[in-house]
């Protein structure tokens, strides 16, 4: 029988419950921007809209091997927090 995660969420120690959400924020730093973006059901167009940009931008973001989510937050850190 399966169990609902909220089920076995309540179950884990609030120590074990930051520990799973510092490691499931680190595997989503280290997610391609491609993969994180269909994982959340968004199209390029659907993202550019969110980022007020144009679809290409995305197109061409998603295409460099080094875009990662920690890629991009180390480049807007670097950019003043813009």
């Amino acid at each position: 029988m399966t169990k609902k995660f909220a089920t076995l969420r309540a179950k884990m120690t609030p120590e074990s419950r930051v520990r799973a959400n510092e490691e499931a924020n680190a595997m989503l730093a280290e997610m391609p921007l491609h993969e994180l973006r269909q994982a959340r059901g968004l199209s390029q167009k659907m993202l550019a809209e969110v980022l007020q940009i144009q679809q290409p931008a995305v197109a061409k973001l998603e295409k460099r091997t080094d875009m990662y989510l920690s890629t991009l937050r180390s480049h807007i850190e670097a950019m003043g927090g813009c």
